[in-house]
Formats: C-alpha cells, structure tokens, sequence
C-alpha cells in the first residue's frame, strides 16, 4: 500500500447519519467529492463544498486525522419547489486519516468557489532524501 492510498478514506459516498456526543443524531452528512495528489514535498486534497461559505467551514487535525465540516447556510424560499436538484441538502463531512507523514503544525488552507483546497506538507522524516557515498 501507497502512501497515498493510507490517507483515502475508505468510506464510500453516500448520505449517512451518524451521531456522538459533539453533534445531533439526526443531523444527516454527505461526503463530499475529493481528489489527492501527491508530490514530494506535499499532499494536496481538493474538496468540492458548493453552497458552503467560510464561515460555515470547520477544518480540525488531530490524532492522524484530518475532519473537514461543511455547513450550507441556504435554504430555499417557503414557496420554492423543487423540480430537480443536484445535491442533496445534507452538510458535507470528510474524514483524512494519516500517519506521521504529514506535518500537521503547517497545514494550510484556501476557500474559492465552493473549491476547498488544502495543503498537507510532509514531515521531514518522511520526504525523500539525497544520501551521498563517501
């Protein structure tokens, strides 16, 4: 197994409910579409949160794992109906579990457009070196 690959999530996408003590149980996540890449000195995740504003984002990083909280503040109009939508009307909530590869002090992030795009810097241990031979 890759790198990579030990920081996907293995859950599949679908509307779930889950409930702890931090939030309701009747409060229904998606996960949200995602990509990862992967260079030397970084990973990169891109999430796609339509409908999600700043202030309705809630990025935590401890214990291995990375939780990306998304809340949408719009609601449609009382005599609104639906013909079609895209999305559901569920929050997003992804879940990144990593080992000590990434560096989780320099994390950083950026939100444009609905496009999440977070920056997962590698530790030092875990980048690749140039060992010379004497």
């Amino acid at each position: 197994m890759t790198l990579l690959q030990s920081i996907v999530p293995a859950l599949g996408r679908a509307t779930r409910l889950e409930s702890n003590a931090a939030r309701q149980p009747s409060e229904p996540r998606v996960k949200p579409v995602f990509t990862l890449k992967e260079d030397t000195n970084s990973f990169q995740a891109t999430v796609e949160l339509p409908g999600v504003a700043k202030e309705g984002l809630e990025i935590t990083a401890q214990e291995g794992e990375i939780t990306v909280v998304g809340r949408r503040a719009w609601s449609p109009p009382a005599d609104w109906t639906t013909l079609y939508r895209e999305t559901p009307r569920a929050h997003y909530e992804l879940n990144l579990r990593h080992g000590s590869e990434v560096d989780a002090s320099k994390i950083n992030a950026e939100l444009k457009n609905g496009v999440l795009r977070i920056n997962l810097p590698k530790a030092d241990a875990a980048k690749p070196r140039k060992i010379t031979v004497s």
